[in-house]
């Protein structure tokens, strides 16, 4: 079995997400939000830091997924979430966690079955997948789905012994 953390980066609150692998499907075990606030942006990316280091300590993942950056209409914005995933990464890193990265259609398309579902169809494809009883919050429901996206994408390499290969422009590459 392992754990996997799932992180939803954001510069204001970024969610996460941690699930079992049990090897026939993931099981619920935490997850939340990271709040930063509205100090300084150095403030803000340590708190994210911090808090991601904390849910490390607590849950003991070895592995971690975490959502690529697209880019926003507004470059700020998408700078600023950029340098959010950058210190969640760090603090994966630190803790010696294997790292994937997930665009927001892989998740999209690994939970609900196509990558144009809106946040709310993978809201409560997590519930039904992770047999929630309760609505998670909207960041730690993007979270928990990247963490079974990466659960899904690890076990689909597995049998294949490709688990160290690594994605170049879409390919795997050995």
């Amino acid at each position: 079995m392992t754990l996997i953390l799932g992180i939803d980066p954001g510069s204001r609150i970024t969610g996460y997400g941690v699930v079992r692998d049990t090897g026939r499907g993931c099981e619920y075990v935490a997850s939340g939000c990271i709040r930063t606030g509205t100090g300084e942006l150095p403030d803000r990316l340590r708190a994210v830091f911090s808090g991601v280091s904390e849910v490390i300590r607590t849950y003991g993942p070895v592995t971690m997924g975490i959502e690529q950056v697209f880019m926003a209409r507004n470059a700020d914005s998408a700078l600023k979430l950029g340098q959010a995933r950058g210190a969640a990464i760090v603090a994966g890193a630190e803790a010696g966690l294997q790292i994937a990265e997930y665009t927001a259609t892989q998740v999209k398309q690994a939970i609900a079955g196509t990558g144009g579902a809106d946040k709310q169809q993978v809201q409560m494809m997590v519930m039904h997948l992770l047999k929630l009883l309760e609505k998670p919050q909207i960041d730690a429901s993007d979270a928990l789905a990247i963490a079974l996206c990466h659960a899904h994408h690890r076990q689909s390499l597995i049998p294949h012994g490709l688990i160290g290969a690594k994605r170049r422009g879409g390919r795997l590459r050995l």
